[in-house]
């Protein structure tokens, strides 16, 4: 039988009876959370929160709204910047998703993304006179590796010596941060970039091929590949089953003789490695090179885009499409009067209403016998 949380922050006695039978609202950390309703709710409710603080600056909110979808949605340029927008925040969403599988919390996505574009970088700086062809593959596997490197950096320490991850993974992200800085600014910096900070432009072989004559590139094939894999593996494979098994019930699985921190590691390489990917698409398809800033906060934004598709893979597919949609149109916002900043407090008021509506859902109205 599941266990009640002794700590119930809105546990009362109803002032209303049914027929002289008292109710109380219990938490049920065990219960199983809500269904799709929430995320949708979530969306809404952080539209109506948003629309108010936009008619508190004088402006009409289905103006802004309108003008934000057709810019993210409404042209083949806007729908084509959306789609690379969404392809990190894919990847980086699969990553924290299989983690979060079995409550590892990763919240370092952000720098296993930096640390997979320096990996990718490394290929162009110190192998300059391989063969055309061998670069884009290289790359990837190079972003794989540090970003599962990176993503090792913090289950080690959970596995070995019981450090929280939450603290582990959130501090790598500033180390990533100022390694990249390090390299920018110092030894890999271009030499004829006017003090730019950023390592020599790549080469085409180093870039990955453009969609269309836009700037939408091959790493949506990675992405789309990634999507299908992971959940081939999470729905048809024996692996899949135990992570399932884990993150219900971690004592029936380690009874059942799960290795539980060989797992953690497993995962936590694999979750590494799909943001390293993510980092490594994007310098060798959006930046063409290292360079200060390279992330504008994907590994961050990928949790929203991995907790309003409730961990599916395929439904990641849409909600990085929407978080996408909601930073480029941030930038068509600007010329009506807003910031593009805009867009960042959309996100963060969906991803305040989604957490409030999972703890809520794990609520129920008891009756006091």
């Amino acid at each position: 039988m599941s266990q009640k949380s002794s700590f119930d922050p809105l546990s009362m006695e109803t002032a209303k009876k049914d027929h002289g039978i008292p109710f109380k609202l219990e938490y049920d950390p065990h219960k199983k959370s809500g269904g799709w309703w929430i995320p949708v709710l979530s969306i809404l409710l952080a539209l109506i929160l948003c629309a108010i603080f936009i008619m508190l600056n004088g402006m009409n909110p289905i103006t802004v709204y309108t003008k934000m979808l057709v810019g993210a949605f409404g042209s083949s340029f806007g729908l084509s910047e959306t789609i690379v927008k969404a392809i990190p925040l894919l990847l980086c969403g699969l990553g924290v998703a299989v983690a979060y599988k079995i409550a590892v919390w990763n919240i370092g996505a952000e720098g296993q993304f930096i640390f997979g574009a320096i990996g990718a970088t490394a290929v162009t700086i110190f192998l300059p006179n391989i063969p055309g062809a061998l670069y884009i593959p290289l790359m990837m596997l190079a972003g794989i590796a540090g970003g599962a490197i990176w993503g090792l950096f913090t289950a080690i320490p959970r596995t070995h010596f019981q450090v929280n991850e939450l603290i582990t993974s959130l501090m790598l992200n500033y180390v990533a941060l100022l390694l990249l800085d390090y390299l920018v600014y110092g030894p890999w910096r271009d030499p004829q970039g006017f003090n730019f900070p950023g390592t020599p432009e790549f080469t085409p072989y180093q870039m990955l091929a453009n969609i269309g004559g836009t700037r939408l590139h091959f790493g949506l094939i990675f992405a789309i590949a990634a999507v299908v894999i992971l959940a081939f593996f999470l729905a048809k494979t024996r692996w899949g089953y135990e992570l399932r098994l884990l993150g219900a019930n971690p004592t029936a699985a380690q009874n059942a003789g799960i290795k539980i921190n060989k797992h953690i590691l497993i995962v936590m390489m694999i979750s590494g490695g799909l943001a390293g990917i993510a980092g490594a698409i994007e310098v060798s398809g959006v930046a063409g090179r290292l360079m200060y800033g390279i992330s504008p906060g994907y590994g961050y934004t990928a949790i929203i885009v991995a907790w309003l598709a409730k961990l599916n893979p395929w439904a990641m597919i849409f909600t990085s499409l929407f978080i996408g949609g909601l930073i480029v149109g941030g930038y068509s916002v600007q010329t009506i009067g807003l910031p593009s900043s805009f867009s960042s407090m959309l996100q963060g008021a969906i991803l305040f209403c989604l957490i409030a509506g999972e703890m809520l859902s794990r609520y129920r109205l008891k009756r006091v016998k």
